[in-house]
């Protein structure tokens, strides 16, 4: 959810509405409009050999994982006839 900032004017919300009539304009395949979204993961990896369980124990997993890396994703998404493209 986004907000207006306190220090924004009209002038600025004149601008979000015009960016927002765009979601409401007819689907074109020759200017399709594209949402971008983006987020990030961690890639994490076991540090300890698991145990098998005890007969009758359910299975047990010590959490405590290092990190790998990060990887960032970003996401095109074009909204009208809902496609969505991840690369």
């Amino acid at each position: 959810m986004w907000c207006i900032p306190p220090e924004q004017n009209a002038e600025f919300v004149c601008a979000m509405e015009n960016v927002l009539e765009v979601y409401h304009r007819p689907y074109d395949p020759q200017r399709p409009v594209v949402c971008m979204d983006e987020t990030s993961k961690q890639l994490v990896k076991e540090t300890r050999v698991p145990q098998p369980p005890r007969p009758g124990q359910p299975e047990r997993f010590d959490f405590l994982p290092s990190l790998v890396r990060v990887a960032s994703s970003t996401i095109p998404i074009a909204p009208s006839p809902s496609v969505l493209l991840v690369n």
